[in-house]
């Protein structure tokens, strides 16, 4: 098998996973995007949907995948072509998984209605003024030590200018190997670590915002979803600190190995740095995903009362974006996944996300 299979076949899978499991792993009283008193959680039809959207994902999945790696072992494919294959396979797995989501989505709230869930439970919203003492996100400047040995590569790269060859890579393949270049300039040289500094600015606006996020505690169980709150916050510090610095160890190797061609020459290290780069991300995700989704699923609650958390479904567009004038918050938790969407009312989170995105994009368009 070649690197491209083997790496498509590890994305499609872990993919297909993760689509299915996601029911399992979303705040417990959020099942399609919409909320569901406590009281009604163990509704049959509910669980039943839930067991019906995996089902279906997960066999989808395989047998998308399996004729996926038939098809390529039949066949004399290029390395590219496989990606490409694999891509539009990966997309078609969304697409087919968002169409489920969508359905029951509508099942649960046409159920919901007709059922009256909430008609004589008073809505109930619960603060806790101690909450941020027990904050344990890491604090913003930890993101200053990539962007330290970002900026000493760019000084080392224009140091070493002269060594650079005349034509710099842009992309690499599965394997490690440069498959597109452009000629050198002096912006395209230092082109790759200035993209990495951007990236790197933008996980720092990212994760001031979502500390700066509201903290929204449950009414009928508010020791797990404190739990689950304190946990998602302190992990996703953890995790995007995780991925910005190994993107930065993989930038660097790239930078590295085109100043210095023969500086892993005979060695196996341009296939290991990527391979593992991939896996290394992929595990975090996995641990951190699972942490996060068995947090307030642990203990049953105590409901005391008729009493429900405050119902937010009309400012979910969907059950998948959030749109809140009324909500100072940037970031919020998720309905359908597991982490962080935007505010999309609040235009402070259009500029930390696109402003850098459009600087990626749009100047080397500009400069080449």
């Amino acid at each position: 098998m070649g690197a491209s299979l083997v790496l498509t076949i590890v994305i499609i899978l872990f993919l297909t996973i993760a689509q299915t499991f996601i029911p399992y792993l979303v705040k417990r009283t959020v099942i399609f995007g919409v909320t569901i008193p406590e009281q009604y959680l163990r509704n049959q039809k509910l669980l039943q949907y839930k067991k019906q959207y995996s089902l279906f994902t997960f066999i989808i999945g395989l047998i998308l995948l399996a004729t996926f790696v038939i098809w390529v072992l039949n066949n004399n494919l290029s390395e590219e072509q496989i990606v490409v294959i694999g891509t539009f396979i990966e997309f078609g797995i969304i697409i087919i998984s968002l169409s489920f989501y969508f359905y029951f989505h509508g099942k649960i709230k046409q159920l919901k209605h007709s059922s009256k869930w909430t008609e004589n439970l008073k809505q109930v919203k619960v603060t806790d003024l101690s909450i941020r003492s027990q904050d344990e996100m890491l604090p913003w400047y930890v993101h200053i030590l990539p962007m330290i040995i970002t900026v000493g590569l760019i000084i080392y790269t224009v140091m070493n200018y002269e060594l650079l060859p005349d034509n710099i890579p842009t992309h690499w393949g599965p394997t490690g190997e440069p498959d597109a270049f452009t000629a050198k300039t002096p912006f395209t040289a230092i082109q790759m670590p200035g993209m990495l500094l951007l990236m790197q600015f933008m996980f720092i606006g990212i994760h001031i915002a979502t500390k700066k996020s509201g903290i929204k505690l449950s009414a009928t169980n508010a020791t797990a979803s404190k739990k689950r709150q304190l946990g998602m916050r302190k992990y996703t510090s953890w995790l995007m600190f995780f991925v910005i610095f190994a993107v930065t160890i993989l930038f660097t190797f790239f930078q590295l190995t085109t100043i210095h061609p023969n500086l892993f020459e005979g060695t196996s290290m341009q296939m290991i740095i990527p391979f593992g780069f991939l896996a290394i991300i992929l595990i975090a995700t996995i641990i951190f995903s699972i942490k996060i989704g068995r947090s307030d699923k642990e203990n049953d609650p105590i409901i005391e009362g008729d009493i429900t958390d405050i119902d937010e479904d009309r400012y979910w567009k969907g059950g998948l974006v959030y749109f809140n004038r009324n909500d100072p918050s940037i970031f919020v938790e998720k309905r359908f996944g597991i982490g962080y969407t935007l505010n999309f009312a609040n235009p402070l989170g259009y500029l930390i996300i696109l402003l850098p995105l459009l600087i990626i994009i749009l100047v080397p368009f500009f400069l080449n």
